[in-house]
């Protein structure tokens, strides 16, 4: 039976926060010439008059070579490395908000299919302070409030900069690779509960339906965390979540906020930031914003299907983007 994995995993995911702080291997500088093939491209958008996400392959194709050599290494790296890069490079101040927009979508497009990520079916998400907290049905990026460790309904999420918070709203990752390394050689009685199923309220389905914590399939760990959306599927199927699995969870976000596992940075304009959802879990701390709504601060969100993902388990079923027209409304 090889369904858990009972041993440590040492690949290159399963970083250490305080380890790679001081590191630059995660960060991917744009070189002259990657800039210069967006500038160009750019120009041919213009001409077409084609906004993000409003254009394909079809309509645009960058067919250079170094530029397609590197889009095929951030994506490696997605899957096969860190797990997530931050690309930066783009001088906010030299570009609009749609020519940044349209530049990562762009290369979204040439990494992998954007998927929608709403009822609404919107395949740009805007991450900013519009929503009302008292809303049970606003979405907490939406809000200037704290954003727990979560994994995205996607393979990989993407966010580009396009202001920063007037104070606050660091973006923090954690590798879940180093938390199962924590919970199997410290708590491993606990390590079977991420395994078995839980009914999650995934955005996008009329029910709740059931997907485990991890999976181990095809020689690589799986994660999918969203607490919340975990105790609310329980909650509208009427199956109250034991002790233990109440426990379980209370394990799992406390290694999630461990100060030497995470790793915290500040987005800054025009910064990109890549995450397979598979082996990273994403969180935001929360944010002052300015009273002005002109600079306030503000993200744009992909969420992309990969053509080089990771195999998944039939028991732990891909959610590559929320259907259009279902479930909650934002």
């Amino acid at each position: 039976m090889n369904t858990i994995l009972k041993s440590r995993i040492t690949d290159k995911c399963a970083w250490v926060g305080a380890e790679i702080a001081q590191k630059e291997d995660w960060i991917y500088h744009l070189s002259d010439h990657m800039v210069q093939i967006f500038d160009e491209a750019l120009e041919k958008l213009e001409a077409k008059q084609l906004n993000a996400p409003n254009f394909d392959l079809n309509d645009i194709q960058i067919e250079d070579p170094e530029f397609l050599k590197q889009v095929l290494a951030i994506s490696d790296e997605l899957e096969n490395g860190y797990g997530f890069i931050v690309i930066r490079g783009l001088d906010a101040q030299k570009y609009s908000e749609n020519q940044l927009a349209n530049i990562y979508y762009l290369l979204g497009l040439h990494m992998g299919t954007p998927v929608t990520q709403n009822a609404r079916g919107d395949l740009i998400g805007f991450v900013e302070n519009v929503g009302d907290k008292n809303n049970k049905m606003t979405r907490v990026y939406e809000t200037n409030a704290y954003l727990p460790y979560h994994s995205d309904m996607s393979d990989v999420v993407g966010l580009l900069s396009i202001r920063k918070a007037k104070e606050g709203g660091l973006s923090s990752i954690i590798s879940s690779s180093t938390v199962y390394n924590r919970i199997l050689e410290e708590y491993p009685e606990y390590l079977g509960y991420y395994y078995h199923t839980a009914w999650y309220d995934h955005l996008g389905e009329v029910d709740p339906s059931l997907t485990p914590i991890f999976s181990y399939h095809d020689g690589k760990l799986a994660c999918r965390y969203l607490r919340h959306y975990i105790e609310l599927g329980h909650a509208r199927r009427n199956v109250p979540l034991s002790q233990v699995q109440i426990e379980a969870f209370d394990l799992f976000d406390r290694l999630s906020h461990d100060p030497e596992l995470r790793l915290d940075m500040m987005l800054e304009p025009g910064d990109i930031q890549f995450c397979n959802n598979y082996c990273v879990m994403h969180s935001r701390t929360s944010f002052e914003d300015y009273d002005d709504p002109a600079q306030r601060r503000k993200l744009l969100r992909l969420w992309l299907k990969m053509p080089n993902a990771r195999a998944l388990s039939p028991d732990f079923p891909g959610r590559n983007g929320i259907p259009k027209g279902l479930g909650m409304a934002a």
